[in-house]
């Protein structure tokens, strides 16, 4: 893969739509984590403009009964992944998107300083669409040529107390077919 690949933190396979949901990262070099989420606005349906709202801050919170209770909400992810398999990137990975919250992995706090989060459109709980799989093992092997990857989980890992996605409904060990990485780098695959 060309250096193009990869500029200031923006994959070319992504098509950006540039979040203010962002800061710097503390140390840009320990970046070696992905957080997969999932989130479909509103709960359940898919395809609409609203997630894409929620990450540029645009989203009108009148628009449906739903929205009033996460109105005010600042957040972001890297990456979305589309039902289609379309991907769009929000945030540079270089920089810190807010998306997992009050997090911690193997005693590390704060998770949103060192990973890279990738929110695949759905609910926790239900099953995800080949396309979806698909694209996420491609962006995942470009995001490990291009920063020190060691491990993917989901953001009920690093918040259990409070967050359940993706959620049963995503194929773990599906995903480590595809990548054929290392069990360590995938702790919730089922071998």
């Amino acid at each position: 893969m060309s250096k193009r690949a990869w500029v200031d933190g923006w994959w070319h396979r992504a098509e950006p739509r540039p979040s203010p949901n962002a800061n710097e990262r503390p140390d840009p070099g320990k970046v070696n984590l992905v957080v997969l989420h999932s989130i479909s606005l509103p709960p359940g349906e898919h395809g609409g403009p609203y997630i894409e709202q929620l990450f540029l801050n645009r989203l009108d919170w009148d628009a449906h009964p739903y929205f009033l209770s996460i109105r005010g909400l600042e957040v972001s992810a890297h990456f979305l992944i589309r039902r289609t398999g379309k991907l769009l990137q929000f945030v540079s990975c270089d920089r810190r998107a807010w998306h997992a919250g009050r997090s911690s992995w193997r005693g590390r706090d704060n998770c949103n300083d060192y990973s890279v989060g990738i929110e695949l459109e759905g609910m926790e709980g239900t099953r995800f669409a080949r396309a979806q799989y698909d694209m996420l093992a491609s962006l995942l092997r470009a995001l490990a040529r291009q920063y020190p990857i060691a491990e993917i989980v989901g953001h009920e890992h690093v918040a259990p107390a409070r967050k359940h996605d993706p959620g049963a409904g995503f194929d773990w060990s599906r995903l480590a077919r595809a990548l054929r990485w290392r069990a360590e780098r995938l702790p919730f695959a089922v071998r």
